[in-house]
């Protein structure tokens, strides 16, 4: 099990940002590794924050991976694997088609409901 913590601190300008933590005592540089589907990506930088065992994180996106469509990277532990944090892009029209489905699903249940609803208050009334 890790004892590595990663905290996201902001997405900017296509470089994530965040504090990796090692509450291990004694334990030497961390390692980490980031994942796009179940390739790992370059670029990770770890540079120390101060005390021992923090550690900032920055990690740029490359842009050859963006496309349309949805993407996730995963940050993961590279001693042991296991998965500190994902984050999520979604680029292109992928997403305008899904939230105009949603509208048009919610309007469709809405006109249901109106006309449920003053089919009742025509029956008790």
């Amino acid at each position: 099990m890790s004892e590595l913590t990663l905290t996201k601190t902001r997405f900017f300008e296509g470089v994530w940002e965040g504090f990796l933590e090692d509450r291990t005592p004694g334990a030497g540089d961390p390692a980490i590794r980031v994942l796009h589907g179940d390739r790992p990506v370059d670029g990770v930088a770890l540079s120390r924050a101060g005390e021992d065992g923090k550690w900032q994180v920055r990690f740029p996106v490359p842009t050859r991976l963006l496309s349309e469509g949805s993407h996730t990277f995963v940050f993961a532990d590279a001693a042991d694997g296991d998965v500190l944090d994902t984050f999520s892009i979604i680029v292109g029209e992928a997403l305008g088609d899904d939230i105009r489905a949603e509208v048009n699903l919610l309007r469709a249940e809405l006109d249901m409901l109106k006309r449920a609803f003053r089919r009742h208050c025509r029956e008790t009334a």
